[in-house]
């Protein structure tokens, strides 16, 4: 099949093109390499796949080159990574957050429409379950409240996907990921700065007490969660949860970086940040029984293999 990735560059779609070109199908990238970290990193991550590729370097806020890259390409699925990540820099600079987000998805569905590509899956975010209080967050639970202008981008994509599987027959899968980990994650997520801090002898950043607590996965279980998606075809339009379906909270994930680098982290405490939901928690029972999903990789073996690839790659 011939897949178009958007954001293909980045740290889960570089993983998802190599898995895509491992398994023998033909791939285009469509990326913009923008500055919200170093693009020389969003090369880096491509390097094995560079020369069995397509890449275009674009914006898909961009129509007319949307417009052009389907006209040429022919595709048989597109999937659909591209955004403007982070919640912090979402509150600081929400207008690019939704011209990108929400224009650009409206530009590659309305593309698919008119060229007829069948199937369109998203990326969206345990973010726009916002301070849900029922845990863990299942797919039918009401959303009522999302609490930074990031989550309010992910579901206003997931509600056009839903438009356009109604309206136009487009199969559309929107999947919710849960904290994503792993070798080439961004520098910005915490893992990563708290390993290198660590490792660099520098103080790590803790926002509130400690009790914050995420559902962390691993990058091998969301891209066979994406993959398997991608095959999914009961309905028309459909939302998945991917993540490990268990917790952890900050202190315990800076003392298991602490036990698997063999330093003790010196911490800076600050207050909570406007934007972050107190915890995260997938009920994956949905991906497990549609997709055969099952999350294979606890914390702290993840941890302990991203520590590897850090240090080989640092």
């Amino acid at each position: 099949m011939h897949y178009l990735i958007t954001g293909g560059a980045g740290f889960i779609g570089s993983h998802l093109t190599e898995r895509l070109v491992s398994t023998g199908h033909q791939v285009t990238v469509i990326d913009d390499f923008n500055d919200y970290y170093d693009p020389a990193i969003k090369r880096r991550n491509l390097a094995a796949v560079r020369d069995h590729i397509q890449l275009i370097e674009g914006d898909i806020r961009d129509a007319v080159l949307v417009e052009r890259t389907f006209a040429k390409g022919r595709f048989d699925q597109i999937i659909h990574l591209a955004a403007r990540a982070g919640v912090r820099p979402s509150i600081k600079n929400p207008k690019l957050y939704f011209t990108t987000n929400i224009d650009g998805t409206f530009n590659l569905l309305d593309a698919c429409r008119y060229h007829e590509v069948p199937r369109f899956t998203f990326a969206s975010s345990s973010s726009v379950y916002g301070i849900n209080t029922k845990v863990p967050f299942s797919e039918s639970d009401p959303i009522e409240r999302t609490i930074s202008p990031y989550a309010a981008t992910k579901l206003a994509g997931e509600q056009i996907c839903s438009n356009y599987a109604h309206l136009f027959g487009i199969q559309c899968q929107c999947l919710r990921f849960f904290t994503v980990y792993g070798p080439r994650q961004r520098p910005d997520l915490a893992i990563s700065k708290f390993t290198g801090n660590i490792l660099a002898d520098e103080p790590i950043q803790q926002f509130g007490d400690g009790s914050s607590s995420r559902d962390y996965t691993y990058i091998d279980d969301i891209i066979d969660g994406m993959v398997a998606a991608t095959q999914y075809e009961r309905r028309a339009f459909e939302i998945f949860n991917l993540g490990g379906s268990a917790t952890t909270t900050l202190s315990e994930l800076i003392k298991m970086i602490e036990s698997a680098t063999g330093i003790k982290a010196r911490i800076d405490h600050l207050s909570d940040q406007p934007g972050d939901v107190p915890r995260t928690f997938a009920d994956i029972s949905k991906a497990e029984k549609l997709l055969g999903y099952k999350a294979q990789t606890p914390i702290r073996e993840g941890i302990e293999k991203y520590l590897r690839w850090f240090q080989k790659h640092n």
